[in-house]
């Protein structure tokens, strides 16, 4: 089969498979190109809820194809960059599901999603330094955020990959799932995540990733903003309400 995104939506959640089999999910070129705008479609629909982002069969994603790697002139490193970049500025929450090799570009997509659930036997490792390659700032800083320096400078000076319980303990995953329950994990989390208020979750994740680098001042203005959006669009008082009445609350944000 060729090397292929493949998009489904069910329930709220798109989930993004990485699907190049034969090299262990590898990102070709052409994937790299096409994330950007198929997340952009996914934003656009308002039916999505979340996006989990997985690889076919046992592996996550083993890095870019090597065929890439011989561009000296960085076109596709760029191209990796701006995949990257996108999916971190996707809107709504976004799930990595992990299995087997998240290594090299898989774990810099990995790295760009909120959170990463992995299940047992899966490795990871960003491998600039086996390939005489400079790994790009923004991801070194996201990794930096995720696991902290040391932790971070341990992946990217040695290249060597790491299991689950150390992921785990370094902050690069957020749970581990026993071979077999990943699907499950997901499915469950992922409905407990459209049953939540959408403007808590855009909001969190704008101030959460977006006020790391911006003067003080910014950062409260937009804290203000999104809390006169919960006052006027009226979920915070549909929230107490369904809480008193002890029902699922019916959050309507944004309206239309």
């Amino acid at each position: 089969m060729e090397p292929a995104l493949k998009t489904h939506v069910s329930d709220g959640t798109a989930t993004v498979t990485i699907s190049n089999t034969g090299k262990r999910n590898a990102m070709t070129v052409e994937m790299w190109r096409e994330l950007p705008p198929l997340l952009d479609r996914l934003a656009a629909d308002g039916s999505v809820r979340s996006l989990v982002l997985t690889g076919d069969g046992g592996t996550f994603c083993a890095g870019a194809d090597i065929g890439s790697l011989r561009d000296a002139s960085g076109a596709s490193q760029g191209l990796a960059v701006a995949a990257e970049e996108a999916l971190a500025a996707f809107p709504r929450p976004t799930l990595a599901a992990i299995r087997g090799y998240c290594v090299g570009g898989g774990a810099q997509l990995a790295a760009a999603c909120d959170l990463r659930f992995a299940e047992e036997g899966a490795l990871f490792g960003v491998t600039p330094a086996k390939l005489g390659v400079a790994y790009p700032a923004a991801a070194t800083r996201r990794l930096v955020r995720l696991m902290g320096p040391s932790a971070a400078k341990y992946l990217l000076f040695s290249g060597e990959l790491i299991d689950c319980a150390r992921a785990l303990r370094t902050g690069l995953v957020d749970e581990v799932l026993a071979e077999g329950g990943l699907d499950k994990r997901v499915a469950e989390f992922t409905a407990v995540l459209a049953s939540r208020s959408l403007l808590t979750q855009t909001a969190a994740k704008e101030l959460a990733d977006g006020t790391w680098d911006v003067p003080p001042a910014e950062a409260e203005e937009r804290g203000a903003y999104w809390a006169a959006q919960a006052r006027e669009s009226g979920d915070i008082l549909e929230g107490a309400a369904a809480f008193l009445e002890r029902r699922a609350p019916r959050f309507t944000w944004p309206a239309g």
